[in-house]
């Protein structure tokens, strides 16, 4: 048995042997494949046969974003950059993406670098998981994502920033650095003060971004009013003199303050008593004033002047204006019953107002005197007519404008 298995381990061997270049040639092929397909699909990360779908992310220009670049979601790698087209209103990066990653379509969208020299990538991040995603053709509008500042933007902003630096000032702090042999650790020191500040203000860039903002907006407007800042300097320079000059007053107040104190405490301890019911009476007071406004603004109402500027209007160019009538009015007693002046109801008219005075110089152009035929008697009231007698109620409508007692409440609203 042992012989036999020993016989065909060795025709195996002899046979592979005889054929040895062939397997080296399968080995070679078989470890080219692999290797191959490790750098495509694990380096390269291209997977031919990985489902996917197309997005297109429009830029307002490119950012140095290239073709087969990654598509990053939350710091993961779920894609690439397919193509970066230009045109006329956009830049049009197609990108594809993996299908198993969902991506939210309220993402954050920008175009970064990985470092100073380049290496761009689209980066999508979501403060949530929930949908909508985006799908095959979807599109992310123009102004939703942001490309990093270009080089020549930095230059012309590390231009306006160098060009407010005074070299004499700093030749100033170069020579005062360099007394010492602590010179390069104080530089160091300072260097790595600003860089944490910088790392703390990355860490509240939104907070960091909104006081830029507002300081902007305070520091444009100290500008506008830059004369009157120097006025007001001036004027507090003034009063600080006038203070300076005073000291011996506040000197002095300040040394019998103690006693003064003490003694206004003391009128308080006395009379606290007689406080507490003029307290008291004072609540009572403002009460019933609050249950009053109502009438308060009529007594003074906002649509006119006062009392004081009408007086104003009638005392000028040295005396006082005003206008006189010195005829008499006539007026007419009608018999009717009289109704108090003070009542605000909306009584019906009287049927029967006939001027009871006989004198034809009276009304001449009235009804009263109007030309009549003979044995007419409609001058006057019927023979035992009731003076009192009213009109009948006023029917109400949908146009009618409703009149309790004191009026109708103001201001009224249209009728429909």
């Amino acid at each position: 048995m042992l012989e036999t298995a020993a016989d065909i381990v060795l025709q195996i061997v002899r046979f592979y042997y005889r054929r040895r270049l062939w397997l080296s040639v399968l080995a070679l092929a078989f470890a080219f494949v692999v290797g191959s397909v490790y750098i495509l699909v694990g380096g390269l990360r291209i997977s031919p046969f990985a489902p996917s779908y197309r997005v297109t992310v429009q830029l307002a220009e490119s950012g140095g974003l290239l073709p087969h670049q990654d598509v990053m979601f939350q710091g993961a790698p779920v894609g690439r950059v397919e193509s970066v087209d230009v045109t006329q209103d956009s830049v049009n990066a197609i990108i594809s993406i993996n299908s198993p990653a969902k991506i939210p379509t309220s993402s954050t969208v920008r175009v970064s670098g990985l470092s100073p020299a380049g290496e761009q990538y689209v980066g999508f991040s979501s403060h949530s998981d929930a949908g909508p995603f985006l799908t095959d053709g979807s599109v992310v509008g123009l102004g939703k994502a942001t490309t990093p500042v270009t080089l020549a933007q930095l230059l012309a902003d590390a231009d306006g920033t160098l060009a407010q630096l005074d070299p004499k000032k700093l030749e100033i702090i170069r020579r005062e650095l360099s007394l010492s042999k602590d010179g390069p650790r104080k530089l160091t020191d300072i260097i790595d003060g600003g860089t944490f500040l910088l790392a703390t203000l990355d860490q509240v860039l939104p907070e960091t971004i909104s006081l830029l903002r507002t300081s902007r907006v305070v520091l444009t407007t100290a500008t506008d009013v830059n004369n009157g800042i120097a006025t007001t300097s001036r004027n507090l320079t003034t009063v600080m003199n006038g203070v300076n000059r005073m000291e011996g007053g506040y000197r002095t107040l300040v040394d019998t303050g103690q006693q003064r104190f003490h003694q206004i405490d003391a009128l308080f301890s006395d009379n606290s008593d007689t406080m507490v019911q003029l307290l008291g009476n004072l609540a009572t007071v403002s009460h019933l004033t609050y249950l009053r406004v109502p009438a308060l603004n009529a007594l003074f109402p906002d649509y006119r002047g006062s009392m004081l500027e009408a007086l104003t209007t009638i005392l000028h160019d040295g005396g006082g204006w005003a206008t006189a009538d010195i005829y008499p009015r006539y007026t007419c007693d009608y018999g009717t019953p009289r109704r108090p002046p003070s009542s605000a109801d909306y009584p019906e008219p009287f049927l029967n107002t006939f001027c009871r005075d006989d004198d034809p110089a009276v009304l001449i152009r009235g009804a009263k005197n109007a030309p009549r035929p003979a044995g007419d008697d409609t001058a006057g009231p019927r023979a035992g007519a009731d003076l009192g007698t009213t009109a009948d109620r006023t029917p109400t409508g949908r146009f009618s404008i409703p009149t309790p007692y004191g009026g109708p409440t103001l201001p009224i609203e249209p009728p429909q």
